[in-house]
């Protein structure tokens, strides 16, 4: 929803205005946060301001909303600075005289913006997923995490940290699970997955849920990409971008044990946005590319990635969703189908190969052989 149809409600009506849309009751809707339903009805009703920051996080999820908008509008109604930001205030006094230097020097909306574009583009960061079994590369992971596998005197794990540093990426942080104490680099921050076995790289990106926010960059562990790549990546300025491959159906051609059917595919408008994105049926619609496995999100992004995770989860924890037999099998793309049909832009970063999927023997062995050809200079 944008802002100008926000803005021009109370907190109160909005709320209420949302919970009708969504058919949820009053006391249904208290009861999922947590609070009576008089207080609830209160809020509504404009007797009582916006309530603390906790209750608004748990309303921005149950009634969709971007969290950042609901944290503005309960600033307007109560004349006070958003919540979020006045406690952020509170707990970082150092900022007071950031504020009144920007005050002082009155700085224009233009410049403000500026600021803002700077320090956005500075905070970027990147989440490694590496805590599959890798079982497909059979002999290669019995002691190993796929990552680890060795590329011409690094592991594979090291040269995706060597693309990200290129791009000036330092705050990276990685979930580990299968054989965790075999990655154990300096200077990256780790997550555990413990339940690697029984869930799938959706919920296992939600370990590391404490890093996803800023500009960030998720990727998936079993892919070898050029700094280039990366580079394209950082480039876009959406919310929501996923990296899709276009010159993709070469590297099927031979490929037998990870065969074209099942290449997590996507199918764009003319807009480059997402229409279809997973294991598409190849033989029936015109598959524009491949997800290689790696997707970027804006701040905003973040809010909306992680708002509909704990919408979802919710509603189909050991239920079918999408593609996925059970919710904690889900594939990322599964969550990023989920986005696009009610309504959300997911991105496409076009590209032309500069990436490899390790995935089965027959993807190592080929690698290593087109290794020296095209990797050895990144």
């Amino acid at each position: 929803m944008k802002k100008s149809k926000i803005f021009n409600k109370s907190f109160g009506s909005f709320v209420r205005e949302k919970r009708l849309d969504l058919g949820l009751g009053q006391r249904e809707l208290a009861q999922k946060i947590g609070i009576a339903a008089s207080y609830l009805n209160d809020i509504e009703k404009e007797k009582r301001t916006a309530p603390k920051s906790n209750i608004i996080k748990k309303l921005s999820v149950l009634l969709k909303v971007n969290l950042n908008d609901l944290n503005d509008l309960a600033g307007i109604s109560k004349g006070e600075v958003p919540p979020d930001i006045s406690e952020y205030i509170k707990n970082n006094p150092n900022l007071i005289s950031l504020i009144r230097s920007i005050k002082n020097n009155n700085l224009n909306v233009s410049q403000l913006e500026e600021i803002n574009k700077g320090i956005n583009k500075e905070d970027k960061k990147a989440l490694i997923i590496a805590a599959g079994l890798g079982s497909r590369l059979k002999k290669y992971t019995e002691n190993l995490p796929k990552c680890m596998l060795d590329f011409g005197g690094k592991t594979l794990l090291e040269r995706q940290l060597d693309a990200y540093k290129k791009n000036g990426i330092k705050d990276i942080s990685l979930i580990r699970g299968y054989k965790k104490e075999k990655i154990n680099y300096k200077g990256i921050r780790y997550f555990e997955n413990p339940d690697y076995k029984n869930n799938n790289i959706l919920n296992s990106i939600f370990y590391g849920e404490d890093v996803i926010n800023g500009n960030i960059i998720i990727s998936y562990s079993d892919i070898l990409f050029d700094p280039i790549v990366v580079k394209r990546t950082l480039e876009t300025d959406h919310d929501i971008s996923v990296v899709v491959d276009i010159d993709w159906r070469g590297y099927y051609v031979g490929r037998k044990d990870h065969p074209i059917s099942e290449a997590e595919n996507v199918i764009f408008n003319s807009n480059n946005e997402v229409v279809k994105i997973g294991k598409i049926n190849t033989g029936k619609e015109e598959v524009h590319g491949e997800f290689i496995g790696m997707i970027k999100l804006s701040n905003r992004g973040t809010e909306v990635f992680k708002e509909h995770f704990h919408r979802l989860k919710k509603i189909y924890w050991n239920k079918p969703f999408q593609r996925a037999k059970i919710f904690q099998k889900a594939y990322l793309t599964d969550l990023i189908q989920e986005l696009v049909d009610i309504g959300i832009k997911v991105h496409c970063v076009i590209i032309e190969s500069g990436w490899k999927e390790i995935d089965t023997v027959e993807d190592y062995k080929k690698a290593l052989v087109g290794f020296s050809k095209k990797f050895t200079k990144t």
